[in-house]
């Protein structure tokens, strides 16, 4: 397990998390940041900033010097890259992720690595609005969760050295579950509060002068339909049927909602906020 000064990371995809990954691991001496991008100029801006040491996107064979590569890219360019470029890998990488998704992604990657490279999944919980290098941070990853996908294969030595990596660039706890585990967690934390908000601004309440009537609930439940639709478009689109399945389950409450209104159950609509309350305050102000 290398300390961050020694190590040599490579960074594919230079967008609001892997360049957040390259701030961070820079601001804490990493000892050499290999950076590639598909726009040539998000390369050199991370360069010219200071951020990435060395650009792989014309010389992929310089990626075979890094003892860690991280791949932040949409699902769907993910596995054709990996089987684009695995003769760039030197032969004991560990390779890692920032896959909102895991599916079967993970069985895909191992089917064309060697036999001592070694893939641990991974996926930050860290995001902001907007998308790019140029909205990336250092800040992103503090105090954040960062999720380890449990594989029985995988090195502990490899898994012990990401958890470390995750911890030294600011995040403050590290989960470890199965990707189906993950994928249907995610569906409910994360994919469902997107589709939310992206359908409360296309509501067609949402009017010209809408807003001047807005306050911080609207503002706190509409915050993510600021989405880079692309990425979001494939990371739904992977994980559909958890999707639809949590889709059944919210619409199962908003029924219970219109039933108690509708018949003036003051009971009922107390219980349900007092429920929620006490929910949320748990969540997070109770014990871990």
């Amino acid at each position: 397990m290398k300390a961050l000064e020694d190590t040599v990371f490579a960074i594919v995809g230079l967008g609001l998390i892997g360049g957040s990954y390259a701030k961070a691991l820079m601001n804490r001496k990493a000892r050499r940041i290999i950076g590639m991008d598909k726009n040539h100029i998000v390369s050199l801006m991370a360069k010219d900033e200071g951020y990435i040491t060395d650009i792989a996107d014309n010389q992929p064979e310089i990626l075979k010097e890094a003892d860690m590569i991280i791949c932040a890219m949409y699902p769907g360019a993910f596995v054709p890259f990996v089987r684009d470029h695995v003769q760039y890998f030197r032969d004991d990488v560990v390779l890692t992720d920032v896959m909102g998704i895991k599916g079967d992604t993970p069985d895909r990657i191992d089917e064309l690595l060697g036999p001592r490279m070694d893939f641990v999944p991974a996926h930050p919980m860290a995001g902001r609005e907007g998308k790019g290098y140029g909205q990336s941070t250092s800040r992103i990853f503090e105090g954040a969760n960062f999720i380890i996908i449990k594989r029985p294969h995988n090195r502990p030595d490899h898994v012990a050295w990401l958890k470390s990596i995750a911890l030294q660039i600011g995040c403050g706890r590290v989960v470890e579950l199965t990707a189906r585990e993950h994928d249907g967690i995610i569906a409910y934390t994360s994919d469902l509060p997107h589709i939310m908000a992206v359908s409360l601004m296309n509501s067609d309440s949402m009017q010209k002068n809408t807003k001047y009537f807005i306050a911080g609930s609207f503002r706190d439940a509409t915050r993510v339909a600021d989405i880079n639709a692309s990425l979001w478009t494939d990371l739904f689109l992977f994980n559909k049927e958890p999707v639809l399945a949590e889709i059944d389950k919210l619409e199962a409450q908003l029924e219970k909602w219109k039933k108690a209104l509708r018949e003036n159950d003051r009971e009922t609509l107390g219980a349900m906020m007092d429920a929620a309350k006490k929910k949320r305050r748990d969540m997070f102000y109770g014990k871990n």
